[in-house]
């Protein structure tokens, strides 16, 4: 289940790719990873994630629909999101997976088209003018963008048609949103003082959060120490108490100790130290009554 889950995904993600641009005749344009000026054909990736395209067929003969199939197995056939990969129609696929088995013939109308893995459903076509010469390229006003003639042109390298092999046919080099800003802000004192605003913002967030958790904490400390405490005392007058004394009985046994028996201790604070006086000569030593032991 998980498996025809995954194919039916990986179905519905492929009708996203496009043919994008194709150079027919490469006199001194992009070469090859073998050095070589061929022929080329730009795919485009139009959705907003990963593309997996192994398995899928590339032809330029509209009966034979499966005339290159992308190999299995090289992690490079997954083009990213909004991405492009570049295949070389040289007619010699041993060089490798991008190496199609077809070439294009110049100055005649070349068809392209992309079959998914059933060999059957048509994913994109093109057809390239006769009338495109060396160096120029027959591609989309846009990256993936538009169905039919009207969405393609041809490009011949100038500044304004440039060649994109592998990249965006339209090059962003500026923004909008930044020219506007620096129009109504020259100086920059706008950006500063939002700066500084972001700054001190986020400072003083940050002392109220620190200034909060530290009451928290304050507070379950004390009432942690509140708990223990208490617990504590309960135990103790629970186990020095006997369970049938009351406070009055207590109370009753010390008045009448006190009033009757007067059986309370009496403290004198005052302390009295008399000297001791004891006569004392030497003859009353012990060391004069001993007797010398006799010589033999």
């Amino acid at each position: 289940m998980v498996a025809f889950g995954t194919l039916v995904s990986s179905a519905q993600g492929r009708k996203g790719l496009r043919l994008n641009e194709v150079m027919v005749q490469n006199e001194s344009n992009f070469v090859d990873d073998y050095g070589k000026h061929t022929a080329w054909v730009e795919l485009f990736n139009s959705t907003f994630a990963p593309l997996e395209i192994s398995s899928v067929y590339i032809t330029n003969d509209s009966t034979n629909k499966k005339m290159y199939p992308v190999p299995l197995g090289d992690v490079n056939t997954e083009i990213p999101a909004r991405q492009h990969i570049l295949f070389w129609a040289d007619g010699e696929p041993s060089k490798g997976t991008f190496h199609m088995n077809f070439t294009l013939v110049p100055g005649q109308d070349n068809w392209i088209g992309i079959y998914d893995a059933d060999g059957k459903t048509l994913i994109d076509e093109v057809v390239v003018p006769a009338s495109l010469l060396p160096n120029q390229t027959y591609a989309r006003k846009n990256d993936g963008k538009g169905e039919g003639p009207d969405a393609w042109e041809i490009r011949d390298g100038s500044d304004s048609k440039y060649v994109t092999p592998s990249s965006n046919n339209i090059i962003k080099d500026t923004n909008n949103k930044v020219e506007t800003f620096s129009e109504m802000d020259e100086n920059g004192f706008g950006m500063t003082i939002m700066a500084m605003c972001i700054v001190f913002s986020a400072l003083l967030l940050l002392c109220v959060c620190f200034y909060i958790i530290s009451k928290i904490g304050e507070r379950i400390s004390k009432s942690n120490k509140a708990k223990a405490a208490g617990h504590k005392l309960r135990e103790v007058a629970k186990d020095e108490r006997p369970e049938h004394d009351s406070g009055e009985e207590i109370a009753a046994i010390v008045m009448a100790l006190h009033e009757h028996l007067d059986t309370h201790d009496q403290e004198n604070t005052i302390l009295t130290i008399n000297k001791v006086k004891r006569a004392y000569s030497p003859w009353s030593s012990k060391i004069y009554g001993l007797r010398e032991t006799p010589r033999r």
